[in-house]
């Protein structure tokens, strides 16, 4: 083994034993505050927050902010964190301080969301139903984010049906989801419209009011099953009376 390698060695064991690995605490006495205490930012627009690390006292090469996109400004025990254009889905900022060996951290949350691109209400791909019978009817709600602050909403005119369970998905990228509602027909229903709304439910920190996109209105027809028998029974004779005559 050459000189120059085993230097290397004891010098690499040596900076092994100096590196002291520090846990990131974030429930210390003095945790880092963000304003506001979460952001919730449209994907594509602009973001903004500050960090209160610590006091006046506080050495400025001992605090910091981890940001896994823009910028960030340090101005006294104040950081200031900037996004001109938001383009993560899972973005992360986290202020800290070192004090006594010890990592303070704090940590802000991000809901980056979009609203989707257009909601469609459909009856199950259905043309034609029958008074009594029961039916899907579905609402698809295409490239939305965050999926799990989504709320849907049925509706026969003016009158809200019911609201689907929403989907408890972590995924925090645009997804496209398919919600259903079962439902029995009656004649009544014969001409209403029927239709869905799709609402990002983002908290008080999100946009008021929600954002909100509706589908296209769908008249329902009905048909009653003692019409659909007599129709095809009266079709049934005529065909018959006509070949009757063929036959002649």
């Amino acid at each position: 083994m050459s000189l120059r390698l085993i230097l290397g060695v004891v010098f690499f064991m040596s900076y092994l034993r100096g590196v002291h690995v520090s846990t990131c605490d974030t429930k210390c006495k003095d945790t880092p505050v963000f304003t506001p205490s979460r952001l919730v930012v449209k994907h594509g627009d602009p973001a903004f927050a500050t960090c209160s690390i610590c006091g006046s006292s506080c050495p400025k090469d001992l605090f910091g902010l981890e940001k896994s996109v823009g910028q960030h400004l340090t101005k006294g025990p104040t950081v200031e964190w900037k996004v001109d254009k938001m383009t993560e889905w899972s973005p992360s900022a986290v202020c800290y301080y070192n004090v006594n060996s010890q990592k303070c951290c704090g940590a802000l949350p991000v809901t980056v969301y979009k609203p989707p691109d257009k909601v469609v209400f459909s009856f199950d791909n259905r043309t034609e139903m029958f008074e009594g019978q029961q039916y899907n009817l579905q609402c698809a709600v295409y490239n939305v984010a965050p999926i799990e602050n989504l709320s849907v909403t049925f509706y026969r005119g003016k009158t809200p049906l019911a609201r689907p369970t929403s989907k408890k998905k972590p995924e925090r990228t645009p997804l496209t989801e398919t919600y259903t509602l079962s439902a029995t027909l009656q004649k009544q229903d014969d001409g209403a419209q029927y239709w869905c709304e799709a609402k990002l439910e983002l908290g008080p920190e999100g946009p008021q009011p929600p954002p909100v996109v509706k589908s296209q209105q769908v008249v329902a027809s009905v048909n009653s099953d003692a019409v659909t028998v007599i129709s095809s029974l009266s079709l049934l004779l005529g065909l018959f009376s006509v070949l009757s005559f063929c036959l002649e």
